[in-house]
């Protein structure tokens, strides 16, 4: 009789185990260990019904501190970002994600990612590593990596065929442009642009921290210099200088201190990632203006605050405007 009853409990256990699964109860499979022995059978609890390893759905290597991720530099920092989800029907979860890094730090075969929100060029992962530093000489071009994911079964999977561009060139200045888009050509006006291009794409916040190279409110301050007058960008509340270098127009436009965009219509500052340019769209200009439409060409001196997609420095050699000499603003 009493081997009756323990049969009969064992197989109400392994029932009940199917009708939870079947409500869709949130109880916890992967809590229930062992097995249930009746006669010569053997009824194996859920510890086992965990058989499919992790997979990572997505992952990035980035530099740390910049917006865009994917490119390194040799010397630099960076983390690896992962997302990634137990499978099965019965997942016992994710006990550990390594990654094998060695191709960029040398001897970083298993470097732990930790879980935890974490946002990278508008994408968020769930998991990353704690800061790694790339090898001092690292050739340029793609360098692999590998992640491996276990669960709380120890089902492990080994995922290949990732990769990072490493980048060791410096950015340059190529060509500066002031043009007219306002009534009086020579004339600093609303709707005038200065476009600032680059031997490729600069990282926005380099430029400006949060920005994403999307549309955003600036300020243009321009200096009188006898026949010889400059500006610069400053932010949007005209407190801090950006990154943009400066710029002698190589003309006269002031009479003293003016601005476009400190008041009024703002100016505003996006980033063309296809063609390497940033573009400032003058707001309201205020303060004393002079025209000069005679035939200028600017030079521009960058700054080396200013970064690439790679962490590299700006170079803050000194570049002439490109074409014929022609009109500013």
């Amino acid at each position: 009789m009493a081997s009756a009853r323990s049969a009969f409990t064992a197989l109400a256990t392994v029932a009940l185990i199917g009708l939870l699964v079947a409500a869709g109860t949130k109880a916890s499979l992967a809590l229930l260990a062992g097995s249930a022995s009746v006669s010569a059978n053997v009824f194996t609890t859920a510890t086992s019904f965990d058989t499919v390893a992790p997979t990572v759905s997505a992952t990035v290597i980035a530099k740390s501190g910049l917006y865009f991720a994917g490119i390194i530099k040799q010397g630099g920092t960076y983390y690896v970002y992962a997302n990634a989800t137990d499978g099965g029907a019965a997942p016992s979860g994710i006990a550990t994600i390594r990654a094998d890094v060695s191709a960029v730090t040398t001897g970083q075969t298993a470097v732990s990612l930790v879980a935890g929100s974490y946002t990278v060029g508008g994408v968020t992962y769930g998991y990353r590593t704690a800061i790694q530093t790339a090898n001092a000489t690292l050739t340029a071009g793609s360098k692999s990596y590998t992640l491996t994911s276990t669960d709380n079964n120890a089902n492990s999977r080994l995922q290949t065929g990732f990769t990072v561009t490493v980048d060791n060139t410096a950015p340059t200045a190529t060509d500066i442009q002031a043009v007219n888009g306002g009534a009086t050509v020579g004339r600093i006006e609303l709707g005038d642009t200065i476009t600032y291009t680059y031997s490729e794409v600069i990282d926005p916040e380099s430029i400006l921290a949060g920005w994403t190279g999307a549309s955003t409110n600036v300020v243009v301050r321009f200096t009188d210099n006898g026949g010889q007058d400059t500006f610069a960008v400053w932010n949007a509340a005209n407190t801090v200088q950006l990154p943009l270098g400066s710029v002698n127009a190589n003309g006269n436009y002031v009479g003293g201190a003016s601005t476009a965009g400190a008041s009024g219509t703002a100016s505003t500052m996006g980033l063309n990632t296809s063609t390497n340019r940033i573009t400032i769209t003058l707001g309201t200009v205020s303060g004393t203006l002079t025209t000069d439409a005679t035939n200028r060409t600017s030079r521009w001196t960058p700054s080396a605050s200013a970064f690439d997609t790679a962490r590299n420095a700006m170079s803050t050699t000194p570049v002439d405007e490109t074409g014929a000499a022609d009109p500013n603003f």
